[in-house]
């Protein structure tokens, strides 16, 4: 370190994403709490094993080639000129150069006391691929295998996100320099393509029994109200953390990134300025609209105005680094009404299950955020390195992308391989019984019972 205020700046900015990165740990204990208290009791343990256990597999996975894959892929389809050096598209660690930060074994990726930043920057978006299996256990519960939700979580926790996000979460992603894309809270490169991934894996693994008879929907409503508001409320408290962790603070302009300027306090992932005082107002004025909006379209259901409130949030989410905080409110107000009323015309239309409604909260909400940000924003500049603008064609497109290409098709394919292989859901007597060890047993004890009382 050069001086004392570059000891502060490299101190400073270590501490600032471990602890957004504990912020955003609440995130996985919300999803939890959330998706067991819509299961019913003889489901829980598998409900949270299935969630813990993504834990290990997407870390591993993220360690081994998912960071990789953000850094090597930024050109896509080569439809633009990359500007960081030695970036192959296939290369190792494409893209860091002598940092080679994403190689595994790499003695950057150790304890090394010059690395200050690389570690906590890495767990910030392995967070993020938590995140993103999260949304497709809840849509899937009590009726998935185990197996297959690992093999899933790490697809999308590991892979499809970590694509899109290297393509339109990244200041050299194609899709920024050709198309114009600008997502700077993720309403696309998470949460549309996560909602996406999870409709595929849905419209394969089917119904859970009893949700649709004589064809129409049968509300399979949350048994335990207290342990999904709590969840969500922490889900709301990580995702303050994980839009700190979305932008980089107190920046270089000139000496790190080359451009005319000197210090920004924050910018986005895209290096365009933005403060934390900013998105604070835009974050709560997204939750309160998303909330007063679920309120009156659910009629004052309980689970719905909850969930609305995190689909408000992520329906302004793309924009809310340039939005007005009263922009924010009725963007999120929209998002909500359009992903409440398309849930259940999918769910009647289609016999679709989403026992969360993560389809919905999250993708729905997410593709209605980036067609808006198209549009609101447009004409503002989509990165700090490039003149293409933010304008409506693109992000629809780029919506196209998230939960069409990267998210609905590659989910659907994977879950059609399981399913032809018989890997994919749990038989119909374990589900009847409960997928809970004990559950199971103590029906097959009671069925010994009846079995002896007929003889």
């Amino acid at each position: 370190m050069e001086d004392q205020l570059g000891a502060l700046t490299t101190i400073f900015t270590e501490m600032y994403y471990w602890l957004t990165v504990v912020l955003m740990f609440l995130i996985h204990v919300g999803f939890c709490m959330y998706e067991v208290g819509v299961s019913r009791y003889k489901h829980h343990q598998h409900t949270l094993m299935k969630n813990t256990m993504l834990i290990p597999l997407v870390t591993i996975t993220w360690y081994f080639f998912g960071w990789w894959i953000y850094s090597a892929f930024v050109n896509g389809p080569y439809l633009a000129e990359s500007i960081m050096d030695g970036n192959s598209g296939l290369q190792l660690g494409g893209g860091f150069g002598a940092n080679d930060m994403a190689n595994p074994i790499s003695s950057i990726m150790a304890v090394n006391l010059g690395d200050h930043i690389n570690g906590v920057f890495w767990a910030a978006f392995l967070l993020f691929s938590w995140t993103a299996a999260s949304i497709v256990s809840g849509a899937v519960i009590e009726r998935i295998r185990i197996s297959a939700f690992g093999i899933l979580a790490i697809a999308i926790g590991s892979v499809f996100w970590t694509i899109d996000a290297s393509w339109g979460w990244h200041f050299d992603g194609w899709m920024v320099k050709v198309l114009g894309y600008h997502d700077a809270y993720a309403s696309g490169v998470i949460h549309a393509v996560c909602g996406g991934f999870a409709l595929g894996v849905l419209i394969v693994l089917g119904p859970r029994i009893g949700k649709f008879v004589n064809g129409n929907p049968v509300n399979i409503g949350p048994r335990n109200p207290w342990l999904v508001t709590l969840g969500l409320f922490l889900i709301y408290t990580g995702f303050w953390g994980f839009y700190a962790a979305c932008n980089i603070p107190i920046i270089d302009l000139q000496g790190e990134y080359g451009l005319e300027g000197t210090y920004f306090t924050a910018t986005t992932i895209y290096i365009t300025p933005t403060t934390l005082s900013g998105i604070t107002f835009n974050f709560l004025m997204s939750l309160s609209g998303g909330l007063l909006a679920g309120y009156v379209v659910s009629k004052g259901d309980p689970f719905w105005t909850y969930s609305s409130g995190l689909a408000g949030i992520i329906c302004a989410s793309a924009g809310n680094d340039l939005y007005h905080p009263l922009q924010s409110m009725v963007i999120a107000m929209v998002g909500v009404v359009i992903m409440h009323r398309l849930h259940f015309w999918v769910e009647r239309r289609f016999k679709i299950d989403d026992a969360v409604g993560a389809v919905a909260v999250h993708g729905y909400a997410g593709v209605v955020g980036l067609v808006i940000c198209g549009f609101v924003l447009w004409g503002y500049p989509s990165s700090g390195y490039w003149d293409t603008p933010i304008n409506p064609v693109g992000m629809i497109i780029g919506a196209i992308i998230m939960f069409g290409l990267l998210g609905l098709l590659p989910g659907y394919v994977i879950a059609k391989i399981l399913n032809s292989m018989g890997k994919l859901r749990i038989p119909k007597e374990v589900e009847l019984a409960g997928m809970d060890f004990d559950t199971m047993e103590a029906a097959k004890n009671d069925q010994k019972v009846y079995a002896a009382a007929e003889k």
